[in-house]
């Protein structure tokens, strides 16, 4: 079975930066690293999970979140099976639970039902 595993979550200040990781792991010759598209979502509390940001299978493709925009930036390192979320000008409406999801599809996508596996997630706080 594919397993994610996050890291990198904290508490950091407004304004300030974290990098999150996701590395994956369980990968067949079916199913590798390369061959599908990875997410980032997140869920605040209360609320639902929701998109933060996408990347197709080799890279060349990424959407954000529109609050994600200008801030956020998602990148992976196949030969590593790992991809990351590097977050800059971090605000206090973006503290959550972050999630690191595998796809069904090669191509990046927004939608929740297309990923097929999730980590556990890594909490961030970001205080005012």
């Amino acid at each position: 079975q594919v397993q994610l595993v996050e890291s990198g979550g904290g508490l950091v200040q407004a304004g300030g930066s974290l990098r999150l990781s996701c590395v994956a792991s369980g990968l067949t010759f079916g199913r590798t690293f390369m061959s599908a598209a990875m997410g980032w979502f997140r869920r605040a509390p209360g609320k639902e999970r929701e998109f933060v940001a996408t990347i197709s299978q080799y890279g060349g493709n990424t959407r954000y979140t529109d609050s994600g925009k200008g801030r956020f930036t998602i990148s992976r390192d196949n030969a590593k099976n790992t991809v990351y979320l590097q977050m800059n000008s971090l605000k206090p409406e973006d503290t959550a639970v972050y999630y690191c999801a595998m796809a069904s599809t090669g191509q990046s996508t927004g939608i929740l039902g297309e990923y097929a596996s999730w980590g556990q997630g890594t909490q961030v706080t970001v205080s005012s």
